[in-house]
């Protein structure tokens, strides 16, 4: 006899036997009890879940001859027709390569005679939304309005693309993703049946791998067992083509610590060893997705799939990354995955990974908050090329942060309103006081005033600050700097100013009235919500 596969070989019978579904086996087990059979069911969820598994015990629940508590008893005349696949009134239709009207045409033109060995003529339509729209209106009537003897069961993995005409005609029921425990469990149980072991880390990568499929599972494990009866962790990564715990805690390590080149290595061994890149990248972000579940949820038990080894590792990382930082890496990785379709996987792959040891790099705002961060403490965010490192690390100091120096006082200091020369606006010599409020309520900005004055003239506070990102960020769209500048002013000075950039007025013969009267204009900000 050809060999089955375990994912055929252990697909449940009955609706006990079903894993993670309990909600809906229930409701269906309950509607049987009762004889509420409806004319048609819709089955909705991720691939591997149980859709099909379920539609054919309920096939087999609805004609049993004997049915206990909602469930086929097995043993009858219909049960055991049914389970050698000789029931000519179940009919099977892969809407995915039957996909036409003539196709529905067909059914709708055999479901009018009765049933020829069963109570019911049972239709299990699979991936239903690829059935086409002439197909689907033909289906309407039909559904609407089937014959007592006919029942309908439409399983779908894309819900969202049927028309909601033929979702108001079903009874639906959506398929969650199995949890991680239950698949584990039905492994070992698998696994025990057939003779060979699996150890504890290679259970949970499978079912990791799995993504909630129970079928999935069942397959990855039929592929370990071809390699080797007793099945490790390092089995399931190359039976998977998986990058690994090591390499990703490696890879992750070297982009925490800004070294590119190491994690350029990383990537060319796993490329040699035939890794997929995309995967790669898939894994490189549940590898931080982990990190940040880990620094975010202080519940013990955290929703991750792991072994006990890999989770003090999380926890490791978790001190060593900032949220921030975590953050970022999942958004880079994001833009990465959704552009990797069209283009060259591995450098595109490279160029993020560069990106994120390079923070100097990106013109986020979250790669612009980790370089400010690392200007305030004193520091740089990775080494430079050739930079001779310490053999012995020196305690870190806490470092104040950098506060920009005071106004240059003018020579006339006798002078009642210390304005500059040819100038109208007066120097605000609290200036440090609002940089100390800024430093405490909004480090980034505080980081790229640093050096900065300011003038009050009228009710315009400007600033003449060195950094050219000051007015990139003065004007964007957000107005949370705008705002904590404005704040701090009013607690120092006592006044609600507007602001703009502190533009020097022009002296001699040269000065154009026209250009004059453009600066003018241009210190009036973009008006926004105070």
């Amino acid at each position: 006899m050809a060999y089955k596969a375990l994912y055929r070989k252990y697909r449940p019978k009955t609706f006990l036997e079903v894993y993670g579904q309990g909600h809906i086996v229930e409701t269906l087990k309950g509607e049987l009890r009762e004889g509420k059979i409806s004319h048609a069911y819709l089955f909705t969820g991720t691939r591997g879940t149980g859709k099909t598994t379920c539609a054919k015990i309920l096939a087999k629940a609805v004609n049993c001859l004997s049915p206990v508590n909602g469930e086929p008893c097995l043993e009858c005349e219909n049960c055991r027709l049914v389970a050698r696949e000789e029931a000519t009134d179940i009919v099977e239709l892969d809407a995915a390569s039957n996909n036409g009207i003539d196709h529905v045409r067909v059914l709708r033109d055999q479901i009018a005679f009765s049933p020829s060995q069963l109570k019911y003529r049972v239709y299990i339509i699979d991936e239903v939304h690829m059935l086409s729209l002439q197909a689907f209106n033909a289906l309407l009537k039909t559904l609407e309005e089937p014959p007592e003897h006919a029942v309908f069961i439409l399983a779908t993995t894309e819900v969202h693309k049927l028309p909601a005409t033929i979702l108001s005609r079903c009874q639906r029921f959506d398929f969650k993703r199995i949890e991680a425990e239950q698949i584990v469990a039905r492994i070992n149980d698998v696994a025990k049946d057939e003779g060979f072991t699996v150890s504890k880390q290679a259970a949970a990568l499978i079912a990791s791998a799995a993504d909630g499929g129970m079928r999935d599972a069942l397959s990855i494990l039929d592929l370990c067992v071809s390699v080797s009866k007793d099945i490790t962790e390092e089995i399931v990564t190359d039976v998977c083509g998986m990058s690994g715990n090591l390499h990703l805690n490696s890879l992750s390590d070297a982009i925490i610590s800004g070294d590119a080149s190491k994690a350029l290595e990383i990537i060319d061994q796993l490329y040699t060893g035939s890794v997929d890149m995309l995967r790669l990248a898939n894994d490189l972000s549940v590898h931080f997705r982990d990190i940040m579940v880990f620094k975010t949820v202080s519940a013990d038990k955290k929703p991750i799939i792991c072994s006990s080894e890999q989770l003090e590792v999380y926890r490791k990382k978790a001190e060593t990354f900032e949220i921030k930082d975590i953050m970022r890496c999942l958004d880079k990785l994001s833009v990465c995955i959704s552009s990797m379709q069209n283009a060259n996987r591995r450098s595109l792959l490279e160029m993020t990974i560069i990106e994120l040891c390079n923070p100097e790099l990106c013109c986020d705002i979250l790669s612009l908050e980790k370089r400010v961060r690392a200007l305030e403490l004193g520091g740089v965010s990775a080494p430079k090329k050739n930079e001779k490192k310490e053999t012995e690390p020196k305690p870190q100091q806490k470092v104040q942060p950098v506060l920009p120096k005071e106004p240059e006082v003018l020579k006339e200091e006798k002078r009642e309103e210390k304005k500059e020369p040819g100038l109208d606006e007066t120097p605000v010599e609290e200036w440090g006081e609002v940089m100390k409020i800024l430093a405490a309520t909004c480090p980034p900005i505080c980081g790229v005033l640093n050096g900065s004055r300011a003038f009050v003239k009228g009710q315009f506070l400007l600033i003449d600050a060195p950094n050219p990102m000051f007015k990139g960020m003065i004007n964007s769209s957000s107005s949370t700097f705008r705002d904590a500048i404005r704040k701090a002013a009013e607690n120092v000075l006592g006044e609600v100013y507007k602001l703009g950039p502190y533009i020097a007025k022009k002296t001699g013969d040269d000065q154009d009235p026209l250009k004059d009267l453009a600066e003018k204009l241009r210190q009036f900000e973009i008006p926004s919500n105070r």
